[in-house]
């Protein structure tokens, strides 16, 4: 089983290259379902053919779905909302702003990152192939799994056996509505859903984010940025695909500029993500749309290799013995010490990157020893326990 997830920023044809990738796959034989999170679906119209809320038939082996968020907003967050509707009506807000106060922001999204693994775990699939959002939303949804468990976990416990002493004595002295049995029981479903995504996509046997570029200085800017972020919330990045280069055989003097800046750029790529290699994926002269032309990109791009192979293998977070004591290393690929934070509590290390946070349960190992020294080296956070 692979799950391999296209990301990168607004415009750089990674709707595309995901579909070109799903196509390879169905062609190999392999049962391939090609799912979009993106709000702004464009996968129908790479295959140009209708696709919805559920799996359909694309092409022989291949399966396509636009995932509707608010679907699984509504069959998750159900009795959540319904008795969040009842307090706020309690507190005299109803109508519109009652119904608009009743979703928490993002949680659609959320849901709709839950049905991978709904989908991995159904046996249908051979592969899954992921057409995300640009990496803002996509940072904001694949770190949402690891930052909403973490509160949950801690908090969620508490208030039901808070709710349990509370509950009887409200409901003698107040009407304001208690929540029930099946409110924390909702509550405890979407933590099990969110804690099944963040398993399946920190597996990095399974799951992969290949991460789409255009050779332009914003958008390789933006890329290491995302494989920093990515590699703190522990997901692996084993591939980078620089697209739309220009070909060797434009000679016209009016691309000169274009093709000194596009070779300035792929160097950087190159260099910078090394050693996760760089496909390559040229400029076509014309859009490619349906399967037939979405097979010529996969072949351009992959050649002769299986474009669901793990093509690198990265560990974002690994535990070292070293010279009696121990580290945990975290791989932090195009990290700052300006923007990085460390601190410790209790059992768990968190580390900030810039606006992202993330709370590192230490394992056994590690939890009765004290931190001796943390730095920054060769793109990773190297924290020694004494």
């Amino acid at each position: 089983m692979r799950v391999l997830l296209f990301t990168g920023k607004g415009g750089v044809g990674k709707t595309t290259i995901a579909a070109a990738t799903a196509v390879a796959a169905a062609e190999a034989g392999q049962r391939t379902l090609i799912v979009s999170t993106d709000p702004a679906h464009s996968l129908a119209d790479a295959f140009a053919v209708p696709l919805g809320d559920e799996p359909a038939p694309v092409s022989g082996s291949l399966w396509g779905q636009q995932l509707d968020a608010r679907v699984r907003l509504e069959r998750s967050w159900g009795d959540i909302r319904s008795w969040l509707l009842e307090v706020l009506a309690w507190a005299g807000v109803e109508g519109i702003e009652a119904e608009e106060l009743a979703i928490v922001p993002g949680l659609d999204e959320v849901f709709a990152l839950a049905d991978l693994a709904d989908q991995a775990q159904s046996g249908r699939w051979d592969v899954i192939v992921v057409d995300c959002a640009p990496t803002a939303e996509t940072l904001r949804l694949l770190s949402l799994p690891d930052v909403l468990g973490w509160y949950v976990d801690r908090l969620f416990p508490v208030g039901r056996r808070l709710n349990r002493v509370v509950a009887p004595v409200l409901g003698r002295v107040s009407s304001l509505p208690v929540a029930g049995d099946e409110v924390f029981a909702a509550g405890q479903q979407v933590f099990d859903r969110l804690e099944a995504v963040r398993r399946l996509l920190a597996d990095v046997d399974t799951s992969s984010v290949r991460l789409v570029v255009t050779p332009e200085r914003m958008v390789v800017a933006e890329a290491r940025r995302t494989h920093t972020y990515l590699s703190l919330f522990g997901y692996a990045v084993d591939a980078v695909v620089a697209n739309r280069l220009l070909p060797d055989d434009v000679e016209d003097p009016w691309f000169d500029f274009w093709k000194a800046s596009h070779a300035e750029q792929l160097a950087v790529i190159d260099d910078g993500f090394a050693p996760v290699p760089v496909l390559r994926s040229p400029l076509r002269a014309s859009e490619p749309i349906g399967a037939a032309a979405l097979a010529e990109v996969a072949t351009e791009l992959y050649g002769d290799h299986d474009p669901t192979a793990l093509l690198h293998r990265g560990e974002p977070l690994r535990v070292e013995s070293h010279d009696g004591g121990r580290r945990l290393v975290q791989a932090l690929p195009f990290g700052t010490r300006d923007e990085l934070s460390l601190a410790r509590r209790d059992d768990e290390l968190i580390v900030s990157v810039g606006p992202y946070r993330r709370a590192i349960v230490l394992p056994d190992s590690l939890r009765a020893r004290q931190v001796s020294d943390a730095r920054l080296e060769d793109g990773e956070l190297v924290v020694e326990f004494a």
